[in-house]
């Protein structure tokens, strides 16, 4: 890149915000639906809840899993302290025998589900989570704030990535959305392919590569164009990446290579006629000799106006708003539903296993399929997905030799026993989307590109 950077590298870090209490993310019902379930005893019954989509994003052919490492985190975070708990019996949210048992919460149960960064399609079980009821309806509103809202965008950051075809991608919207949702954002579209981003905050924690040109304020705070170029060549080097449309584009043009030479690194176009200018300016610095300057293009691109530029001599692409508002889906829809429950009498997680008894909803047009799920892919001789298999019970013998197993143990008794990084989830992704058949990255409107199959249902 020849955009200004910072340091390379994907390592989650740990951060205040990683060790914050997580607790009060929640909705009020959650905890009065509590207060009801340890009135009844039913708080103490072994549950299985479900994370899943009933359907895509209209016109999407696949999904994208992406918010897992944070949610590990904030699942590990999500504990009532002292501010909490008082703030829960100064509004009178529950009673105090609630409280009591809030006082000495922890998840204790289990965590199972698709990595991050591995598609998904209609009724696959992304996330379950087994534990006491108790214990494991508390976490439905922190579970599915954080998977709906970066499975929404690392699904978008895909689409932009497949469009733009090996052309690198650089996230730029923290100023068009909430300032921790821009985090976020960051970190999932650099799972989903990004190469980098603006975001500083997104470097620190989960360290995304974070680069930065100059905006039209730098230009115009100086007396002329030049002398704002002369001053950024003399601060970062001839590789920066010159803002040139705040004025006029040929003579910014003209101006940034007798600034910067023929090895100025890049120019940036962030207006008007993008396939028309990219074509002028790419001939202009041919012309003066700046024939390795790369041509950076900004303004409200998404998945469709970046496949629009395919013919242009565009280098690099950066995305703001379409990106960190899911590009017209801001949300995968991701429902968390009970789907198996033990018998009346079965104590919790701490207990031997018994029979769990499948319940599911039958609300029209809201229905869930009851029972502890595993799920594979099957992968055909040119190994081509050709199917989402989704079975109801515990795993064959032979799933391995059936397909690719996409169910992986993420905490056990409450810790943490698998945790992908972040570059290994950019790994998994590309290998994911490798295995879909074409016609997945294809921009045209249609349904998911394998179909969801049950067995043993």
């Amino acid at each position: 890149m020849t955009i200004s950077g910072g340091r390379d590298g994907a390592e989650e870090n740990s951060t205040p915000a990683a060790t914050a209490s997580t607790a009060l993310l929640t909705d009020h019902y959650e905890l009065t639906m509590l207060q009801a379930a340890l009135r009844s005893g039913a708080a103490h019954r072994r549950s299985v809840f479900e994370v899943f989509a009933r359907r895509l994003p209209d016109g999407r052919r696949y999904g994208v899993v992406a918010g897992t490492g944070r949610l590990l985190d904030a699942i590990a975070a999500f504990r009532f302290g002292d501010e909490q708990l008082a703030f829960l019996d100064r509004t009178g949210v529950v009673d105090r025998a609630t409280l009591d048992w809030l006082a000495g919460y922890r998840f204790r149960g289990t965590v199972r589900g698709y990595a991050e960064g591995e598609s998904y399609f209609p009724q696959s079980p992304i996330l379950t989570v087994e534990g006491t009821f108790a214990e494991a309806v508390l976490l439905e509103t922190l579970i599915l704030s954080v998977l709906n809202h970066d499975s929404a965008i690392a699904a978008a950051a895909s689409r932009m990535t497949s469009a733009a075809a090996g052309r690198p991608c650089i996230e730029m919207g923290s100023r068009r959305t909430h300032e921790e949702a821009a985090v976020a954002s960051a970190r999932a579209a650099y799972l989903a392919g990004f190469a980098s981003t603006s975001n500083l905050a997104a470097g620190f924690r989960y360290g995304v590569p974070t680069v930065g040109t100059s905006a039209h304020a730098f230009t115009l705070v100086h007396d002329t164009e030049r002398e704002a170029f002369q001053t950024q060549v003399a601060t970062l080097g001839k590789g920066t990446t010159l803002l040139v449309d705040t004025f006029d584009v040929a003579e910014a043009v003209r101006v940034a290579v007798e600034v910067a030479g023929p090895d100025l690194g890049a120019v940036r176009l962030d207006s008007g006629d993008l396939l028309w200018m990219a074509h002028r300016v790419r001939k202009q610095l041919d012309e003066l000799g700046a024939r390795n300057t790369k041509i950076v293009v900004t303004s409200d691109l998404d998945e469709y106006a970046i496949a629009a530029l395919a013919v242009a001599p565009v280098d690099s692409y950066g995305v703001g708003t379409q990106l960190v508002t899911g590009s017209g889906a801001p949300t995968a829809s991701m429902v968390y539903k009970l789907v198996a429950r033990a018998e009346s009498g079965q104590s919790g997680s701490g207990q031997p296993d018994g029979v769990l008894v499948p319940v599911a909803k039958r609300s029209p047009d809201k229905p869930s399929q009851g029972g502890r799920k595993y799920a594979y892919r099957r992968i055909d001789g040119d190994g081509v997905a050709t199917a989402e298999v989704v079975g109801i019970g515990e795993p064959p013998a032979d799933l391995a030799d059936r397909g690719r197993n996409l169910v992986k143990t993420l905490m056990v008794d409450g810790e943490l026993v698998d945790r992908a990084t972040l570059e290994e989830g950019r790994e998994l992704h590309r290998r994911s989307l490798a295995e879909l058949p074409i016609s997945a990255t294809q921009l045209s409107r249609g349904d998911a590109v394998i179909p969801t199959v049950y067995e043993n249902a």
